[in-house]
């Protein structure tokens, strides 16, 4: 009798079933591993390492480890929760590994440096790096999104208050009511942005560091690449 093909079990395969096949050299198993875990590994490199193209390759690097190591699973954690300590582990040396070579680099460079020119002042404004500038400038434009979307009676409150920054007594002055009433409609105002801005951000987390169709096939293949080599030398 044939064991159960990978395509027919699809999705539903379990750990302790998966692992195994693996461990006997099957591809197929590997890769439906891969794509099953791949956003996870993904998402949890990037948040250490901060930079797409070296948490790709960590992740690849991770699952290489873990390829190595699949004889040692037993299952008593969920393949997916062991996977993720060997790609924090993985994370977690390149990113020491970086730091040092930035901080061997800083030292040098000093070295090299005149006294004078050591000295740096810290109120001079760095040039805002562009990516930076599209990002503010969005945030702007959602903000401004969301404060036009206010009942025009919060909105003007808020806009006086949070934008031009006039006080209690002279939004009242300057709209002709009392000032308790713009405390109300203020606090009321910040409150229903509140919850808008929290709507969206909601929204985003799930699209945060996106994980495209393209960064799965590129991970899956390079993996897969490796492993042939891994294999051809072992024959």
């Amino acid at each position: 009798m044939h064991p159960v093909s990978v395509e027919a079990t699809g999705k539903d395969m379990p750990d302790t079933e998966i692992a195994p096949r693996i461990a006997l050299g099957d591809a197929d198993a590997f890769e439906l591993l891969m794509r099953r875990c791949n956003r996870t590994l993904y998402r949890t490199a990037r948040s250490i390492l901060k930079d797409d193209a070296e948490a790709e390759d960590a992740v690849q690097e991770a699952y290489m480890l873990a390829y190595r190591a699949i004889g040692s699973f037993r299952g008593d954690a969920k393949l997916s929760t062991w996977l993720v300590r060997i790609v924090v582990n993985e994370s977690i040396a390149r990113f020491r590994k970086r730091s040092r070579r930035a901080e061997i680099i800083q030292f040098s460079g000093a070295q090299e440096q005149d006294a004078d020119a050591q000295e740096v002042n810290v109120n001079e404004a760095t040039p805002e790096q562009p990516e930076h500038a599209a990002m503010r400038a969005e945030t702007r434009r959602l903000l401004e999104r969301k404060i036009d979307a206010l009942p025009d009676a919060f909105r003007t409150v808020f806009v006086l208050r949070a934008l031009e920054e006039l006080t209690v007594e002279e939004t009242a002055e300057t709209l002709g009511i009392a000032a308790a009433t713009v405390r109300t409609r203020y606090f009321r105002a910040k409150g229903l942005l509140r919850e808008a801005l929290a709507h969206e951000i909601d929204f985003a987390f799930g699209d945060a560091f996106a994980f495209a169709g393209a960064r799965c096939d590129r991970i899956v293949a390079g993996v897969l690449a490796r492993l042939k080599e891994l294999q051809a030398r072992d024959a």
